[in-house]
């Protein structure tokens, strides 16, 4: 395993890919293997000032948001239009958030929500697909690529718990609140937008650490940064080294916790990391 380098903000300058003649975002509901429609958005790829580092046509990022996130969240626009630079991006909202049906079961069966949009990537043509999580899509990306194998090229996880029911921070103390009680709940779905399933785990899913080792030989990236108020830094290090020789870890400096805290950098070291590893 290796620590990737630090970096600091930067402006990304991206048009809209209405400019690319490579057409515009398309947007459908996908059915999953479990009957529920996800809300999900296809975005070809973007035209960037710098001719330098054009987007792959074959390579296509699957973005997978985290808890209470959904695909027209500004922060999850803001991660497709930097992914866009380096190649097309597939969007969507899990189960119970945003305009897809269900209700959450804060990672579980959000694997068949994620198979459904990479199984959609694959069919639009894309040679190369890796997805891409944060904080609960995190370990979503894990778990899919341990228990569909061979269906991604890479792996890139961000801010990811490596096991369940961890209350040892502040904020996850609330969240579990908001999952586990009726009054949560209903907090949830009023002032997060996210309906979440009232049934407990039976059985609990495969954890992410225990998938980590299923994973290899794809390609995979795990981000942490060291200022992650959620998950400290043991829950990198766990999945690190579970994933031995075929990861590479990255702790970055400063970072907080998924999607509001990944800079322009990362994401551009993210993509640049991907299009050398991924097929």
């Amino acid at each position: 395993m290796s620590n990737g380098p630090a970096g600091h903000a930067a402006c990304s300058t991206v048009r809209p890919n209405t400019e690319t003649g490579t057409g515009t975002p398309l947007r459908t509901f996908l059915p999953t293997a479990d009957g529920i429609s996800i809300d999900s958005v296809y975005d070809p790829g973007a035209v960037v000032y710098d001719a330098s580092a054009p987007p792959s046509r074959d390579l296509v990022f699957v973005v997978a948001h985290g808890f209470t996130g959904d695909a027209d969240r500004p922060h999850v626009r803001r991660i497709a239009s930097a992914l866009a630079r380096h190649g097309a991006v597939v969007t969507f909202s899990f189960r119970g958030h945003g305009r897809s049906g269900g209700r959450s079961t804060v990672g579980d069966r959000e694997v068949l929500d994620l198979d459904a949009a990479v199984a959609w990537a694959r069919r639009l043509g894309h040679a190369r697909v890796v997805t891409v999580g944060f904080s609960m899509g995190g370990s979503v990306v894990l778990r899919h690529a341990a228990l569909h194998p061979g269906t991604v090229d890479a792996v890139v996880s961000v801010s990811a718990p490596a096991r369940w029911y961890y209350r040892g921070t502040a904020p996850m103390r609330r969240l579990h609140w908001l999952v586990t009680r009726p009054a949560g709940r209903l907090v949830g779905r009023y002032g997060f937008r996210t309906r979440i399933h009232h049934r407990e785990w039976d059985p609990v899913p495969l954890s992410p650490v225990e998938a980590v080792p299923r994973i290899a030989p794809t390609p995979l990236l795990l981000v942490h940064g060291d200022s992650d108020g959620y998950f400290p830094l043991d829950h990198p290090r766990m999945l690190a080294e579970a994933a031995g020789d075929h990861g590479e870890l990255w702790v970055e400096p400063g970072m907080g916790h998924a999607e509001h805290c990944a800079t322009d950098d990362l994401l551009t070291r993210i993509g640049t990391w991907t299009a050398a590893r991924a097929g």
